[in-house]
């Protein structure tokens, strides 16, 4: 084993920074509706969240070996193309962060790690039956199965909650989704958190400082599962209200079936192996338990903008990664720039973030003002696709604290 060096030492501290903005970027996927619901309050659900994901992250190494082994060739890979890669997926996770964006955390590593490795070593450094069965299928097929398992869920529930005592139901379904939240945050640090320890195995393989084929070291774990739990714990509050308030306006039940729903498909994968976008799941399973209460609605303007930046996440990711490996391959001096680059870009993103503050006293309000935090700068960065009907900034935030809009919403 060769020495541990600068290049080798930085890589693993900008990975744990990635996985440190995947756990604030994700932190809506377990908590959204929870918070939404009133079934916890802010704090207390992203600490549980936290603490949950450090667990998870001990449960299995099945995604990290996927990333690790599987995704791209070990041998043609160098330690400044995982740092190249880890700058394309931070990047996009910040920005999509920004105007409170689900997005997929995982597929923007995934576009990084492929856009690096292509422009260090060609299209035959990227293992393409992997990439399409283990993370383009199941990118399509989640949403859909943990949406359609989450309407039929929300429908069941008040189905069986008709002849019981109204209050007496909610009660219980908030403490079911409690429950089904803490699922969620498991199997997020189960799936999540092992991204992080694939591409730091990946780096250290690469480095020298691992022999190839090796499961992820004990430190590897902890770190990334301390990594993704402290950035949990600070909570993605833009993301939380838009998965919460933005998409549609669940009730308890529909809480609790979206959850559980979402959960199931995700610890499923894990299982499997998938590099299974956790976002894509939840997002999915709370459409679906939307269109699974009588009078329910989602907010089509906004599940657009959400599909479109779905798309864009891992060609985005693996442009800015080609891009920065192409600068790193210039010697020292550009990888040192583009680390310049990255710190400062992710300052900058910071400071915007500040002329509109969404935190846990306010993550919950359906004012207009509140609303638009979000929605008018989803509008400005992800215009709708040809073929849709877009809708000015404050139209799509007074339809986010006025459910019934005709003009956003669709009853079913």
């Amino acid at each position: 084993m060769e020495s541990f060096s600068l290049i080798l030492a930085i890589v693993v501290v900008t990975a744990l920074a990635f996985d440190f903005t995947n756990g604030f970027h994700d932190t809506a996927n377990a908590m959204a509706t929870t918070i939404s619901t009133g079934a916890l309050k802010p704090k207390v659900a992203v600490a549980m969240s936290a603490v949950l994901n450090l667990v998870g992250a001990f449960l299995s190494v099945e995604v990290a070996n996927t990333i690790s082994k599987g995704l791209v060739d070990e041998t043609g890979i160098r330690p400044e193309v995982i740092f190249a890669a880890l700058v394309g997926a931070i990047l996009w996770n910040l920005l999509t962060w920004l105007v409170g964006l689900p997005s997929s955390s995982s597929h923007a590593l995934m576009g990084g790690l492929i856009g690096a490795a292509i422009a260090s070593a060609g299209v035959g450094a990227v293992h393409g039956d992997v990439l399409v069965t283990k993370v383009l299928l199941p990118a399509i097929a989640a949403p859909l199965v943990a949406g359609i398992a989450a309407m039929l869920g929300a429908r069941l529930t008040y189905r069986l909650g008709r002849k019981a005592d109204g209050k007496a139901a909610t009660k219980g379904y908030r403490a079911g989704q409690i429950a089904s939240a803490g699922l969620v945050s498991l199997a997020h640090g189960t799936n999540d958190a092992q991204k992080t320890m694939g591409i730091i195995t990946l780096a250290l393989v690469a480095g020298g400082a691992l022999a190839p084929d090796s499961d992820p070291p004990l430190w590897v774990i902890l770190s990334a599962g301390i990594a993704i739990a402290l950035g949990t714990y600070l909570g993605g509050w833009r993301i939380i209200r838009t998965m919460g308030k933005g998409l549609t306006d669940l009730q308890p039940q529909q809480g609790f079936a979206a959850q559980t729903s979402a959960a199931t498909v995700i610890l499923a994968s894990s299982h499997l192996g998938f590099s299974l976008s956790t976002t894509h799941s939840v997002s999915g399973a709370v459409m679906g338990a939307g269109l699974g209460r009588k009078g329910g609605v989602v907010r089509w303007s906004t599940a657009t903008r959400m599909f479109v930046a779905w798309g864009l996440t891992l060609p985005a990711a693996a442009l800015v990664a080609a891009i920065a490996e192409w600068v790193c391959g210039l010697g020292d001096w550009g990888t040192a720039l583009v680390a310049v680059f990255l710190v400062a870009s992710s300052a900058a993103i910071w400071k915007i973030s500040r002329r509109e503050v969404v935190d846990h006293t306010n993550v919950v309000d359906d004012g207009p003002e509140a609303a638009g935090v979000v929605t008018q700068a989803m509008a400005a960065v992800t215009p709708p696709p040809a073929g849709v009907t877009g809708e000015p900034a404050a139209a799509v935030a007074s339809s986010a604290s006025e459910p019934k809009a005709p003009s956003a919403t669709t009853t079913v």
